[in-house]
């Protein structure tokens, strides 16, 4: 345990926290850190449930999410943040109504709109790090690219089938998703899980993983997955990792990038 006096939690906090302030790379220092901290969802879908749920029950002091669609009543088989009476509610509203009921101590903030090149920078700058929740790959390569131009540790994920792939990018030290895709796949050429479906499990999974980076890149322990790429096929429950080179003619982070941000 560390150094320190309560750290100005209160009773209910230190008893909320007790499992992870008991932890020794985290105790009351760590605790802290995590409820200092601010951490960008984007999309409360699949992956971003599960990363909501984790990260307001960690104490994370402040969360922000972004996503403009409302609850569908085929996003309930996997995604767990929201009800079924939450059906036709926008899944900002639905998502913050349940993270203040697990958790009154983090503060919630919601954008109501898809990320676009005009407002992304706005969203990110005041983040600590982001967690990329999106099931498109525009919107994946405009969140690596703006991260990588700002400055922002972010965590990618992606899930189908059953399968899922994630890795974490800390911009400077480690390769980023241009370095292993160059390129976005061409419209239409990949099918969504409204085409092939998804294990909803898979995408708790991996939305549990991403939350755990972000626990870990706050309080500065362990080893994130960075230049790593994690890829599971849970049929087989086999986990694989692709080692990731930073390529220095990379046009996001490499040695002349030619990715800009307006």
């Amino acid at each position: 345990m560390d150094d320190g006096d309560s750290m100005d939690f209160s009773e209910e906090e230190k008893q909320r926290y007790s499992r992870q302030i008991l932890l020794e790379p985290v105790g009351r220092k760590g605790q802290r850190k995590i409820s200092e901290a601010s951490v960008l969802v984007v999309g409360s879908g699949g992956l971003g449930s599960t990363v909501l749920m984790h990260l307001a029950a960690a104490g994370v002091g402040t969360i922000g999410i972004v996503d403009r669609d409302v609850v569908d009543v085929s996003n309930l088989q996997r995604q767990i943040i929201h009800f079924t009476e939450d059906l036709d509610k926008p899944k900002i509203q639905s998502a913050r109504e349940k993270l203040t009921r697990l958790n009154p101590h983090v503060r919630i903030n919601t954008y109501p709109e898809f990320l676009h090149s005009d407002n992304i920078s706005a969203r990110i700058k005041d983040y600590d790090f982001i967690i990329d929740g999106t099931d498109n790959f525009p919107s994946k390569f405009l969140i690596n690219d703006t991260c990588i131009v700002m400055n922002k540790p972010f965590c990618h994920a992606g899930a189908l089938r059953f399968e899922g792939q994630m890795m974490t990018v800390v911009p400077g030290q480690s390769a980023c998703l241009r370095c292993v895709f160059p390129e976005p796949p061409p419209p239409d050429s990949v099918p969504g899980s409204s085409q092939v479906g998804i294990l909803g499990t898979v995408a708790g999974l991996f939305g549990t993983l991403q939350a755990t980076e972000a626990i870990k890149y706050i309080i500065g322990q362990g080893d994130l997955l960075t230049n790593r790429l994690l890829i599971c096929d849970v049929l087989q429950m086999i986990f694989r990792e692709v080692k990731i080179k930073k390529r220095l003619g990379c046009p996001a982070c490499g040695s002349r990038p030619s990715i800009s941000i307006s």
